[in-house]
């Protein structure tokens, strides 16, 4: 009996630890950024979105899980001003892209996570957009109090269809790439 109540405050005292020894890391959001990259036939737009919330989670020096959010109403083009700024901002906010008035944010939660050595992580995620979760997998790089990734998406994954060749054979030289580009610095 006196072994198996020393066996569990071992236990107790290990798990105490190891709960203790995780940490979350909070980011600043304003320090924080995404920046996107969109591409068609005849060119590209590029522009950002703002972070809501988020943090990565570590234990001691190692990442160990994350979770954001994102405010898809601060979707921007940064590449075009004026009155095409003001029209591509308002299409990408529409049904036809992100539909920001129903879908106000996405969310990105790690997964898995693969430690590569030397603060480079590969970790997959789920990443939900419009209400439709898929999975993404990148490198994640952490040195210090920053973390960098760059990854593409399939927008047509999560029902982003307009222009796509994917569906619409005859588009020509309005077709839009499945594919976008988005370039991530945390700053926690």
């Amino acid at each position: 009996m006196k072994n198996l109540k020393t066996l569990a405050i071992a236990l107790l005292v290990t798990l105490g630890t190891t709960v203790a020894t995780a940490q979350n890391k909070k980011i600043d959001a304003s320090k924080s950024s995404i920046n996107w990259v969109g591409k068609k036939v005849t060119g590209e737009h590029s522009g950002t979105v703002n972070f809501k919330e988020g943090m990565l989670i570590f234990k001691g020096k190692k990442v160990t899980g994350g979770n954001f959010t994102v405010d898809m109403t601060s979707l921007t083009a940064t590449d075009l001003s004026g009155e095409w700024k003001t029209k591509l901002d308002g299409h990408l906010k529409s049904e036809d892209f992100f539909g920001t008035d129903k879908f106000k944010t996405a969310t990105l939660k790690f997964t898995k996570i693969a430690d590569k050595g030397n603060g480079v992580y590969t970790v997959t995620a789920d990443l939900t957009i419009k209400g439709i979760t898929n999975p993404v997998t990148f490198d994640l790089t952490v040195s210090g109090n920053t973390a960098t990734t760059s990854f593409k998406v399939d927008r047509t994954k999560y029902d982003i269809k307009y222009n796509s060749k994917s569906f619409f054979d005859s588009i020509g030289d309005k077709a839009i790439y499945d594919d976008f580009e988005l370039s991530v610095k945390l700053q926690f």
